[in-house]
């Protein structure tokens, strides 16, 4: 049976406005609260918002153990004691070991810049514009072990503006991010969101 509280733990690296949206959109509402919010980076902006909100934060930095096993080791535990639900990566910039994804399985979501499976990875943006693309978007998706290739959850399209600035295309694409991410977070707290049971590379969604 589902607690009456769905419970998120937040990982993010910079400035924390997809954490942001979350807060103004999720938490405290609907049964859905973040329930801290990590971070690899001591100075990440994010840590500022959580505290602002009064959200226990943790600073888990890389430098700071023994690799990349050792801290999500670490970091695994402290979401374990917050009785997380989901774990949201929102601009977490460290690669996730695959015992902490294994750990996690089908309980980490990501946000990526692009309509996957097109333009995975690092800048996802700069990738549409070279490619001369009229069209990309966003995509929320749950975290497997490789890099942006877990099963898309909800995907937005955005059109490339005239001219194919970057900024404006940066100001675009965050908007929409800023609406999807709380729209599939709020999916998944209210059970509309599970794997293909047939394909486990797919995913189900109930609207």
């Amino acid at each position: 049976m589902r607690r009456a509280t769905f419970r998120l733990v937040v990982l993010a690296s910079g400035s924390g406005t997809n954490l942001q949206a979350i807060l103004d959109t999720l938490h405290g509402r609907e049964g859905i609260e973040v329930v801290g919010v990590g971070s690899d980076k001591p100075d990440a902006r994010a840590l500022e918002r959580a505290a602002d909100a009064g959200i226990e934060t943790s600073v888990f930095p890389r430098d700071e153990y023994a690799g990349r096993e050792a801290r999500d080791l670490a970091m695994a535990g402290w979401i374990e004691v917050r009785r997380a639900d989901l774990v949201v990566l929102a601009g977490y910039m460290q690669l996730l070991s695959p015992a902490f994804v294994a750990r996690f399985r089908n309980r980490i979501v990501n946000i990526h810049p692009a309509l996957l499976p097109t333009f995975p990875g690092l800048d996802a943006i700069g990738q549409a514009l070279e490619a001369g693309v009229e069209t990309t978007g966003v995509t929320v998706h749950f975290v497997d072990e490789g890099v942006d290739t877990g099963p898309p959850i909800v995907q937005r399209e955005v059109p490339v503006p005239v001219g194919r600035d970057r900024d404006r295309l940066e100001e675009a694409i965050h908007r929409v991010e800023h609406e999807l991410y709380p729209e599939a977070i709020r999916m998944i707290a209210r059970g509309m969101v599970r794997i293909d049971a047939d394909d486990p590379r797919a995913v189900v969604t109930d609207k």
